[in-house]
């Protein structure tokens, strides 16, 4: 795509209403135990913290900071020590002490921290417990952080009742993954932005029938899975205004229905004993599976993976298009001193807008910063495979989010037992969702 349609896709994005809440997949942590991690990103700096960290920082005087994050673990704890200190030699007189907990066991120590009096200055966080984490007086105002080169559709997905509690780390959304391979064999043509989730159907049916460990697609029935494919419908879990539940709407029962139905109906989908324990990524990479909706994070495995054509179009929806938003968020500790809350909006702005921390971030493939500076994107879309990177701005356009609701993973744990029963067959689409509404109303109280 060229720079000025690149940018008109954007410019349009900033445009999008729904994001004035947020939310996202649900990382819940299983166990308290102490990182499996920590980086301390000033030790090749060799400085030491002389100051209090309850004194004002003015610009030359020394300040040590905490930072903790889940993101960099697994695999980037040396691009984001490379992000710091490029920040340093900007910074001199900020040192930030970084540490990298695993994502598991991310937000149990954070709680407990947060708990104890000893949370870090500034920390990641998840975009669907930012409004829990907001709500509780955790986090510090951010608005007067600078967030010039931020891109706007992200950053108000971090607003939380007229404030900007977050300055959005990175942003990924969730394409159409399809095999080239397969279309061609089964002769059909490839997926478009125009298509539909019944042509998705039409098309696994055929290259379903191509043998019988071959598969058109692989969808989860899953809560995560469930509310955006509601929205392709044109449902949602709660109403427009926040004060109702309508997770059993017809919409949505429609929606949970066809997610079921490829598995059980149709079986363009496989089931768990026709997966073999085998994972959706691993059934696509053999190139047995025909499409996969997944996120933006898939390129680099796939292309290292597949020894098959693939490429990319915006996920089809129904009666319109809805896609994943997926951001992690960048806050500051509201209990943390006035001179520490200083300098964590300094690093953090840094982190998530400079042009310095995003080549850093685009060149180790780790995934997109939230930036609205064309020239740093453009090479992006300059890498192949997949040959229409154009789709993952396009999504922009369809953002769908869950509803931001203060116990929203109850919610999201009673919706995911209620559609895990109706894909295993335990219950019908209609009596699970009925189960889930009610539920909900007994349990939850919606503002």
């Amino acid at each position: 795509m060229k720079r000025k349609a690149l940018s008109v896709l954007l410019q349009l994005s900033m445009l999008a209403t729904l994001l004035s809440g947020c939310g996202s997949a649900n990382p819940n942590a299983a166990q308290t135990e102490a990182p499996k991690e920590t980086v301390t990103a000033d030790q090749s700096a060799g400085e030491t913290n002389s100051e209090s960290p309850d004194e004002k920082a003015g610009s030359d005087e020394a300040i040590t900071i905490t930072y903790a994050n889940f993101n960099a673990s697994g695999g980037n704890e040396a691009t984001l020590d490379s992000m710091y200190q490029a920040f340093h030699e900007q910074n001199p007189n900020i040192t930030v002490d970084i540490e990298t907990i695993a994502m598991d066991d991310y937000f149990t120590t954070l709680q407990t921290r947060i708990a104890g009096g000893t949370a870090p200055d500034c920390f990641e966080m998840n975009i669907e417990n930012f409004a829990a984490y907001a709500s509780k007086g955790i986090l510090a105002d951010m608005s007067d952080a600078d967030a010039s080169g931020l891109n706007q559709t992200a950053l108000s997905a971090f607003q939380y009742d007229g404030k900007q509690y977050a300055l959005p780390e990175n942003f990924s959304t969730v394409i159409l993954v399809y095999n080239k391979d397969l279309f061609d064999q089964a002769g059909i043509d490839y997926p478009t932005s125009s298509w539909t989730r019944e042509d998705v159907d039409k098309a696994a049916e055929a290259i379903r029938a191509l043998g019988d460990d071959i598969y058109g697609i692989y969808q989860p029935v899953t809560y995560n899975e469930f509310y955006k494919v509601a929205a392709q419908y044109g449902g949602s879990l709660v109403s427009a205004d926040g004060k109702t539940f309508t997770i059993n709407s017809e919409e949505n029962i429609k929606a949970l229905q066809s997610m079921v139905d490829r598995v059980q109906k149709t079986n363009v989908q496989p089931t768990e004993e026709q997966m073999g324990g085998m994972g959706d990524w691993d059934l696509f990479e053999s190139g047995r599976l025909g499409m996969i909706p997944t996120g933006t994070w898939c390129f680099n495995t796939f292309t290292d993976a597949c020894d098959f054509d693939w490429d990319i179009c915006v996920e089809p929806g129904q009666t319109q298009k809805a896609t994943h938003f997926f951001a992690n968020a960048l806050v500051v500790n509201n209990d943390a001193s006035d001179a520490a809350k200083e300098a964590a909006k300094k690093w953090l702005s840094f982190l998530a807008s400079s042009n310095e921390a995003a080549k850093i971030r685009l060149e180790a493939g780790w995934d997109l910063p939230a930036i609205n500076d064309m020239d740093a994107l453009s090479g992006y879309l300059d890498i192949t495979p997949p040959e229409n990177r154009e789709a993952v701005f396009e999504s922009l356009d369809s953002l769908v989010l869950p509803p931001i609701i203060t116990d929203y993973s109850q919610m999201s744990d009673i919706i995911s037992d209620a559609v895990s029963k109706a894909a295993s067959g335990a219950s019908t689409a209609e009596e699970a969702l009925n189960e889930a509404q009610k539920t909900c109303e007994d349990q939850i109280t919606l503002q």
